[in-house]
């Protein structure tokens, strides 16, 4: 790294308190630290490594920073859903209801995607569950709710984890494939890196961030590749499939 961008980033680390050196340009074992206690407190892997996910998620952080994202034209989710905010996270969930978004979904999540992959608005603002959530939140995830975006696809109504029996309302490949394109749209519009911590399933949430949840299983299995039948294999399909389109 050249000693400009160090000294910004050092500049940036300094303003919330995680750097206390000179802005030298140099990217030393002080500065090193800085950037895994930055990571850590942020919820992300505090690899001490500086790249483009730890870049783009400062501005989470620092007041004055934006993202710095320009929208594509293949953007599946419209830019109006998604207002300014500090978010670290995207859960993803099915709603375990039918092919159509209710009422009550839509009052839970803030993006969904119905049978046929079509997106459709929650109710709630993205914005509303920026730290500290506003009382319009969307609470999709229990206790695991600020700086957290919530995601759902409309489908598991009457669906049996075990034995498994995906029911009358399958997850589609369609709703999948339209989830991972609009995840990877929200990565890139709040800076939010693909990893365990930040980009995960419902499922994952208790043994990825340690919250415990009440026996939560979207998404362990995929109905239209029930291979990937564990919670750690889903997510790790979803992150890798994002990060293939970032």
């Amino acid at each position: 790294m050249s000693s400009r961008p160090t000294r910004d980033l050092q500049a940036k680390l300094a303003a919330l308190g995680f750097y206390n050196g000179s802005a030298d340009g140099d990217f030393g074992p002080k500065t090193t630290a800085a950037v895994m206690a930055f990571q850590k407190s942020a919820g992300y892997r505090a690899t001490g490594d500086y790249g483009n996910f730890t870049d783009a998620a400062l501005f989470a952080a620092v007041p004055s920073e934006a993202p710095k994202v320009e929208a594509r034209d293949d953007d599946p989710i419209p830019a109006n859903w998604l207002p300014d905010a500090r978010m670290k996270r995207i859960h993803i969930h099915w709603t375990a209801g039918g092919y159509d978004a209710s009422e009550l979904d839509r009052e839970h999540y803030h993006v969904l995607w119905e049978g046929d992959g079509k997106p459709v608005r929650g109710t709630p603002s993205i914005k509303d569950n920026a730290h500290p959530v506003t009382r319009a939140y969307a609470p999709h995830t229990l206790n695991a709710n600020s700086g957290a975006i919530g995601v759902s696809m409309c489908a598991m109504r009457g669906a049996i984890q075990q034995p498994f029996k995906a029911g009358p309302c399958p997850l589609t490949k369609d709703q999948w494939d339209a989830c991972v394109r609009g995840v990877t749209q929200m990565c890139r519009r709040y800076g939010i890196p693909v990893t365990p911590e930040t980009v995960l399933t419902h499922a994952e949430v208790q043994s990825n961030l340690g919250i415990k949840q009440r026996g939560k299983w979207d998404i362990a299995v995929l109905p239209f590749d029930p291979e990937f039948n564990t919670a750690k294999a889903c997510g790790d399909r979803l992150r890798s499939e994002v990060l293939a389109l970032i």
